[in-house]
């Protein structure tokens, strides 16, 4: 409840989204739930369709967007996609952008939303806060996400109210690029977790004990985690649709913590480890498969 007044402080802003995807979607439904204006765009036309009917604006570009929004949120797949909505021909840096704001919610290399952020703001003048989020879409869907943001301290406090309308918490861990650091920290332990626990479950499933019994078995102890609980059933009923996240996602996310732990020299072989199972999984199940089918790579002949 506190953070509706929050957002009801500014009710001056209007605001944007880019992409509607697995996240993008379910976020915008909750900023039009909680009363927000809100133009959209997508890629895919389809996409926008349900939301246009809850009251979003459809808008005919990026560009379109920020003429009526003050505050343009967005989630795409990769640091390509970034850079093709922001300097493409009806990009956002074609249009003028000063006192305005771009909050990003994809994952990228830090490097690369440092370098975007000065591009843009020497093209038009427009801010960029970096924010990628954790919790999936189980997440995104229930207004749970954890934001983890770099930018200006005065931007993160001006983009609050409508973030926590998306997800129950936001921190500021520093400078542009720091939110997405940290998020590579978050993709450490989550890729990992992964791993892990298809391992123990298989184990428990190949010795013959009831494996969906884990959660139950393990909750309060030192194992116990959201990923247990939430991944663990997933696996061992065959849950993979809609996926929490894609093969491919958590490939990106891994191959980006290699290549900033080669240049910041920091030994990271659990993670490397992670990457070459998530890899594996490719190859077997495909790039667009759940990440938690990361468990049938164990998964007995016959």
């Amino acid at each position: 409840m506190a953070e509706s007044a929050g957002a009801k402080a500014h009710p001056a802003e209007k605001l944007g989204y880019l992409g509607l995807g697995l996240m993008g979607a379910p976020m915008t439904w909750r900023l039009l739930a909680a009363g927000f204006d809100v133009a959209i765009w997508n890629r895919s036309a389809a996409k926008a369709a349900p939301l246009v009917e809850a009251g979003a604006k459809r808008a005919a570009s990026p560009r379109d967007v920020l003429t009526s929004a003050s505050i343009v949120f967005m989630c795409l797949t990769d640091a390509a996609a970034v850079e093709d909505v922001i300097f493409g021909p009806e990009g956002l840096s074609a249009v003028a952008g000063a006192g305005k704001l771009v909050v990003d919610f994809s994952s990228i290399h830090p490097d690369a939303a440092r370098d975007i952020a000065a591009r843009l703001k020497a093209a038009n003048g427009m801010g960029w806060i970096d924010a990628p989020v954790s919790g999936g879409t189980k997440g995104a869907e229930e207004g749970t996400l954890a934001v983890m943001a770099g930018g200006d301290a005065t931007d993160i406090e001006r983009v609050r109210p409508y973030v926590l309308a998306m997800a129950r918490r936001l921190t500021h861990m520093g400078p542009i690029g720091a939110g997405q650091t940290t998020k590579l920290c978050n993709q450490v332990i989550v890729g990992c977790a992964m791993a892990v626990l298809a391992e123990a479950t298989r184990l428990a499933v190949n010795a013959g004990i009831d494996a969906g019994r884990l959660p139950e078995a393990l909750a309060g102890g030192f194992a116990d985690s959201i990923p247990l609980q939430l991944f663990v059933p997933r696996m061992v009923q065959g849950i993979h649709s809609p996926p929490l996240g894609h093969i491919a996602t958590m490939m990106k996310d891994l191959d980006t913590i290699a290549d900033v732990a080669h240049a910041t020299s920091t030994p990271v072989p659990m993670a490397s480890l992670a990457g070459q199972l998530f890899r594996l999984a490719s190859a077997s199940r495909g790039a667009d498969a759940d990440a938690l089918e990361i468990y049938k790579l164990s998964a007995p002949k016959g």
